[in-house]
């Protein structure tokens, strides 16, 4: 039963995901462009968020999805899996953190029906977004030659 449940959960999310959000993305981010390559990433310097996005992809057997890379970037810098649990840690983080958009509320909202027992999780990410100040100007893809540690270091000590 709790494999189905899982099973149940990732399908529902990749599909919120794949399904819905992307279908927004690609209407609200005219303009959009990654400038970067899986094999850009490939090569960038060790230690940087560029290299670390592609062990991120690499690593979990995912693809890079335009108009999804930002979303990526956050995951890799912020330091939550692409898991379901990590995925909705992820949106708990950005909307205590002033991310507050219909994808994001909706995620949480999602995730907190349908993953009780992570609950505790989702809270230690809400915590962290409070505590850090807004990221909501932050320009991601200014991030990606930046080494990895130095960019955490900035964001996590970061004055308001």
């Amino acid at each position: 039963m709790k494999s189905q449940l899982r099973n149940f959960r990732k399908k529902f999310i990749t599909y919120l995901a794949h399904e819905v959000a992307l279908p927004y993305f690609k209407l609200i981010r005219k303009g959009y462009h990654f400038p970067y390559t899986i094999k850009d990433l490939q090569h960038a310097e060790d230690g940087t968020v560029g290299r670390a996005l592609y062990h991120f992809f690499y690593n979990n057997d995912l693809e890079m999805l335009p108009h999804y890379e930002k979303h990526d970037v956050k995951h890799v810098v912020l330091n939550y899996p692409p898991t379901e649990k990590g995925e909705i840690s992820l949106q708990c983080f950005m909307l205590a953190n002033g991310r507050i958009t219909a994808p994001v509320i909706f995620s949480v909202v999602i995730g907190f029906t349908i993953m009780p027992e992570a609950w505790k999780s989702f809270y230690k990410a809400w915590l962290r977004g409070r505590a850090t100040p807004c990221l909501n100007k932050l320009d991601w893809f200014s991030l990606v030659p930046q080494p990895l540690s130095v960019v955490r270091q900035q964001i996590f000590t970061l004055k308001n």
